[in-house]
């Protein structure tokens, strides 16, 4: 999907909510890649502001963002309009700290968008499409994104009685938006505005821009929009508050009783997913070099210098090395191995091959010593003359021999094994391996 600006510049008048200025905002053109850019064009040297999670300032009944000296308070409903009409590039000018509340909701911004027509830019669209589940919890109220192919919000609104609780579950696209959000109007609880006006917030509040709810009634100039206007105003804001994300969502957000500050945090958690995602992929670890000084390798330097983890790690220890062309190695051999659940419950047995593996790792370990220069994998290739002699069983420590007696360059080798218990040869093969780069497997 390309990106989207406006064809024209396009401006509107009106009394912010929290305070009360006389505001004119006025919608420009921007280049592709540009994005969202408020400017502040009272202030000295028309300070810009990005509209990003990092800038976010004050979060009480509305979303601020800051830099520096310069802030704009209640972003939430214009970002909300940009983003439900599909325009990613604009520069939003005002001449005072905060956009006009106009009637409460986004419409009058969609009509001023509208009136701008939205028109399509040469560069496409980048989305940042969630790839795991992210969530926030604050008191008794939750929010979760989950992985999708579009933008979903499911929301339940609620007050602290649960009278007025709605629910909605929307897919939102442009002309969603359009027609079942954006005409939502603000709300508050009656016996929120005092303390909010003790805050110094609403100043410019009214019914003219916002509906007022009190015990059961409800408090408005004209009719509830939709019978759910509450849930649908949660929405918005929602909407409004990700686009600090600084990228387009496709994710599902289920969220329960939201506000300004737990959108902002399951943003900010967004946005940590977001630049981990933009990471360069960390490139797998190369096999550690094995010193001519070590004359015995733990645990610890065996999973250092093969690739194999459990269940498949069949060395324990490298008791000693023997020149540069032979170790000895152990296995132990517990009732805890997986492969005894099923070889065999009744009579467990270590499996052959896994002692064919044991003493191909333990060649392998002998190569990537001999080879310093080697940044691959050690891989089993043939098996010759392979006997099995006695069963190995839990309890039994298996002493693994190893010996290159042939090499072809610094890729192939060819090795002479055998694994003993209690002094008694268990198996016996000649291998063939080689070290694989990577890509060449």
């Amino acid at each position: 999907m390309k990106q989207r600006t406006l064809a024209r510049e396009v401006s509107i008048q009106g009394k912010a909510l929290h305070t009360g200025e006389a505001v004119t905002l006025t919608l420009k053109p921007a280049p592709a890649g540009h994005g969202i850019v408020f400017k502040r064009i009272d202030l000295s040297g028309a300070p810009e502001l990005h509209p990003r999670i990092d800038q976010v300032g004050d979060l009480v009944r509305a979303t601020t963002i800051q830099n520096g000296h310069a802030k704009i308070h209640t972003v939430e409903h214009v970002l909300s309009a940009l983003h439900g009409c599909g325009v990613d590039n604009v520069v939003i000018e005002m001449d005072a700290s905060e956009p006009p509340i106009l009637d409460g909701s986004a419409k009058p911004f969609v009509n001023l968008i509208l009136q701008g027509e939205p028109t399509e830019q040469d560069a496409e669209r980048e989305y940042f499409t969630l790839d795991a589940p992210v969530s926030v919890t604050h008191g008794d109220s939750s929010i979760i994104a989950l992985p999708a192919n579009e933008l979903k919000i499911s929301c339940t609104s609620a007050d602290n009685r649960g009278i007025h609780t709605q629910h909605l579950s929307l897919g939102i696209d442009p002309d969603t938006y359009i027609t079942q959000i954006a005409a939502a109007r603000t709300f508050t609880i009656y016996e929120d505005i005092e303390e909010l006006l003790k805050l110094g917030k609403i100043k410019g509040g009214s019914l003219d821009c916002a509906v007022v709810i009190k015990g059961d009634k409800i408090i408005s100039k004209e009719p509830l929009r939709f019978a759910d206007e509450f849930v649908r105003h949660k929405i918005l804001d929602i909407i409004g508050d990700i686009v600090l994300l600084g990228r387009p969502l496709k994710a599902h957000i289920i969220a329960m009783r939201p506000g300004h500050a737990i959108n902002a945090e399951l943003t900010k958690a967004l946005f940590e997913r977001l630049h981990e995602a933009k990471k360069p992929a960390k490139k797998k670890a190369r096999p550690a070099t094995l010193l001519p000084t070590e004359t015995s390798l733990d645990i610890r330097r065996i999973l250092d210098t093969i690739p194999h983890r459990y269940p498949f790690v069949m060395i324990d220890r490298v008791v000693e090395f023997i020149g540069d062309d032979e170790l000895v190695a152990i296995k132990n051999v517990t009732i805890n191995e997986p492969y005894f659940m099923g070889h065999f419950p009744e009579n467990p047995v270590m499996p052959g091959v896994l002692q064919l593996e044991a003493m191909a790792q333990a060649a392998g370990i002998i190569l990537l010593r001999k080879v310093t220069k080697a940044s691959g994998t050690p891989f089993f290739m043939s098996a010759d003359k392979a006997k099995f002699r006695k069963p190995v069983r839990p309890g039994d420590q298996v002493i693994i021999n190893a010996k290159i007696t042939k090499m072809r360059g610094e890729k192939l080798a060819v090795a002479e094994c055998n694994c003993t218990v209690d002094g008694q040869v268990v198996s016996s093969a000649e291998l063939m391996f080689a070290i694989v780069e990577e890509g060449e497997a």
